[in-house]
């Protein structure tokens, strides 16, 4: 079960993007497996794509759409199967896909920008399959379809996600609309793995991407689940300018004002991956701070949340804090003066000076450690960086749904 996570009951529609789905039976026959998001003309994309090295078919095609043509019209989205090591077959796949939406919609293929998640390294006829849906999609098209839309891109979510924001720009109504997928496979190399957020805010041409690449790095850049990146991750942000504000530019109070928002629904929906993560029960902040740079207080953050003695005993809810030392002084800071550690658990003070804190007890580490969430903060006494990252424990039902997940 989720921690602390419920499904949304609202996700309010965004001027000029209409929003349907379809089952076409891409693994499961019946299930409501594609996603349909088609935009008004004019609409701004930006995207950011996974650095994984084996990248999915879908990816390399969405990004060679987006340089060829800065008028994207419609995305369409599959689970069952992520389209991955599937080789040049994958590659036309892909493509055919497009081809098949842009017909349907009458734009251009480049005009279409494709994403898949699911299992990888198995071919598909994505394209057939995607056609014979199409008519249902096309039929349902509709602004109220983000709820929908959240539900139909999970794979192994327990949940679907989503959030909004709402916020006036030069006295217009501006609404922020975001979804996302993801429950493992989740240390996000740049995004993660499936996320989609939408804006009717009007932009300057030059802002789309960088206000996401800024959102993503404070959201989805800050959360793992297993430590591992997905094949497929893509976060994609789209502006209709359908609100009727004038153009956001950059270093413009409007734009501080969006940046906020985009980045608020980003962290929301990057935090439900993590309370949604594969057999979590345990949702975990680690702050680091007192770091030399923001590099240095990520570095131990991570090392943190990967060990898989921590995250183990996190799920026991055992205050097993040598563990936290451990993982601290294999950070790679060789020059780290451990004497200056600080670690504090949510409010207690478990390590002063490098050494257990005189004060604490394990009675009172074992009620903090039996909480769904536990913050861990680390003070490094080397200077003044700080940085936060979310994760999760590794529980019994993570290895079995992870064992189970082909079958």
């Amino acid at each position: 079960m989720p921690v602390a996570l419920s499904a949304p009951v609202l996700l309010p529609p965004v001027a000029g993007v209409r929003v349907a789905v379809a089952a076409a039976g891409i693994r499961y026959p019946g299930r409501k497996d594609l996603t349909l998001l088609v935009l008004d003309p004019g609409t701004q994309v930006a995207a950011l794509f996974t650095r994984n090295r084996f990248r999915a078919a879908p990816v390399l095609v969405a990004e060679a759409h987006l340089a060829a043509s800065s008028a994207v019209r419609a995305l369409v989205i599959n689970t069952g199967n992520a389209n991955a090591g599937t080789g040049v077959a994958g590659a036309q796949a892909a493509a055919d896909s497009c081809r098949v939406v842009a017909e349907a919609l009458g734009c251009a293929p480049e005009q279409v920008l494709p994403f898949s998640t699911g299992v990888i390294g198995e071919p598909v006829d994505l394209a057939g399959k995607i056609a014979a849906a199409l008519p249902v999609a096309l039929g349902a098209l509709d602004a109220d379809g983000w709820l929908a839309a959240a539900d139909a891109i999970r794979t192994t979510d327990t949940v679907a996600k989503g959030a909004f924001r709402r916020l006036f720009l030069g006295g217009k109504e501006v609404t922020v609309t975001g979804i996302a997928k993801g429950s493992g496979m989740i240390r996000p190399d740049m995004a993660t793995m499936l996320a989609f957020i939408a804006t009717d805010a009007a932009l300057a041409p030059d802002l789309p991407r960088p206000l996401l690449a800024a959102a993503v790095e404070k959201s989805f850049n800050r959360i793992t689940v297993d430590g591992d990146t997905s094949t497929n991750d893509a976060a994609v942000l789209m502006a209709t300018g359908a609100a009727g504000n004038v153009p956001v530019h950059a270093g413009s109070e409007d734009q501080h004002a969006l940046l906020q928002a985009v980045t608020e629904v980003a962290q929301e929906l990057a935090q439900a991956i993590v309370r949604d993560g594969e057999g979590a029960t345990k949702f975990i902040p680690i702050r680091v701070q007192g770091g030399r740079d923001a590099a240095e207080c990520l570095q131990v953050a991570y090392r943190m949340a990967h060990s898989p003695l921590i995250k183990t005993a996190f799920f026991a809810s055992d205050p097993n804090w040598g563990r936290l030392l451990a993982a601290i002084g294999a950070a790679g800071i060789e020059d780290l003066d451990v004497s200056r550690v600080q670690i504090r658990l949510g409010e207690l003070a478990i390590v002063r000076d490098g050494a257990r804190d005189p004060d604490y007890r394990e009675e009172a580490g074992q009620q903090v450690m039996a909480q769904a969430e536990i913050p861990i903060t680390v003070d490094l006494g080397r200077g003044t960086a700080v940085e936060e990252i979310w994760t999760c424990d590794l529980s019994y039902d993570y290895v079995r749904i992870n064992a189970d997940y082909r079958s």
